[in-house]
């Protein structure tokens, strides 16, 4: 699923496509460990697509709909400089 498509789709939609995707994926769980699921990448996929959901209902809900997925990261903090070695400190 392509997130342009998922930022298209109202919240309740994206609820109900994650409620759908999280059943798949207990059913795939179940299928790979009975030794009958087929298609193993699928189980990637499903998980990868309700992350992705989840992270674009989120940023839906703070009511930053089109931003994209990390653009409300904190800058990183700064470190500071390392010291350099001594005969003391070896």
């Amino acid at each position: 699923m392509k997130p342009a498509d998922i930022r298209a789709m109202t919240i309740d939609q994206i609820d109900d496509e994650v409620l759908k995707l999280k059943k798949e994926h207990f059913n795939l769980r179940f299928q790979r460990a009975s030794g009958q699921l087929e298609n193993t990448a699928r189980v990637r996929e499903v998980r990868r697509d309700i992350a992705r959901l989840k992270t674009i209902a989120v940023a839906k809900r703070q009511g930053s709909g089109a931003a994209k997925a990390g653009a409300n990261k904190p800058a990183a903090a700064k470190r500071a400089p390392k010291r350099a070695k001594t005969a003391a400190n070896s």
